[in-house]
């Protein structure tokens, strides 16, 4: 494993890990989005990456503006700037190794890599992990005070698993401006949902939703009883395998 900062279209410097194979030559490429208000270093992002690197991957995860060791102001981001951040780290990978095939994405990051691959020409294939199938679906995590206070006051401080972070209203207007029935119809990739039945933060009816409304090739793996942070890492290491295993087929490596 690397550390790598690189720069994103403001100039603002977003810190990363890139995970190899210990031996042997990359296969393919991969992109890993994390969820809401997380990191790059949460387990499920660890242990999906590090297990895909065993299986040949290079893998890509990195923290979304403001959030762990990434330059920013985590008020001045939204859905909309979580995918130029995406689309700047295809960029920095295209660049230091190649163009990821494949992009991997973690509760609100799975709606994300399914929003940008229609900018990312190199992706073959897209894999979501408890994601939900709208993005503003993430505003439900502020409740209807928060939400009455940013519309009042312009912004408010929300409290997300323990920590405080400040949104702003704009941050509302643009998760529910993008679309992604329209992109699910026209993604062009082959998908992978995966979602645990016993999801508290997202029930499966979203998985449902997405798988539904994708074209073929498109394939559903139960979770079983993992939850939604994957913080078992058998689960975190057994979603990993069954991603390298299915995505061979379309990466052809």
């Amino acid at each position: 494993m690397s550390k790598i900062t690189f720069e994103n279209r403001a100039g603002i410097n977003l810190v990363g890990n890139l995970e190899k194979p210990e031996t042997g030559p990359v296969q393919a490429t991969a992109l890993f989005a994390h969820c809401f208000t997380c990191g790059r270093d949460i387990r499920g992002a660890r242990e999906i990456t590090r297990a895909l690197a065993r299986e040949g991957f290079g893998v890509l995860r990195f923290d979304f503006t403001g959030l762990g060791e990434s330059e920013g102001d985590f008020a001045d981001t939204s859905f909309s700037s979580n995918l130029d951040d995406l689309e700047d780290a295809a960029g920095w990978l295209s660049e230091h190794l190649e163009a990821p095939s494949l992009l991997i994405g973690h509760s609100l990051g799975g709606a994300a890599v399914l929003a940008v691959a229609e900018r990312l020409s190199s992706a073959r294939a897209v894999v979501t992990v408890g994601a939900p199938s709208t993005a503003d679906n993430v505003l439900r995590q502020f409740g209807k005070d928060s939400l009455d206070e940013i519309r009042q006051q312009g912004c408010a401080t929300v409290e997300l698993a323990g920590r405080s972070f400040r949104i702003r209203e704009d941050f509302i207007d643009d998760a529910r401006s993008h679309d992604l029935e329209t992109r699910l119809r026209n993604l062009d990739r082959a998908l992978l949902v995966m979602h645990s039945p016993v999801d508290r933060i997202g029930s499966i009816d979203h998985a449902q939703r997405i798988f539904a409304g994708a074209r073929h090739p498109k394939s559903f793996v139960s979770l079983d009883r993992a939850d939604h942070l994957l913080s078992d890492a058998d689960d975190a290491s057994y979603a990993a395998r069954v991603i390298a295993a299915w995505s061979s087929r379309y990466l052809q490596f």
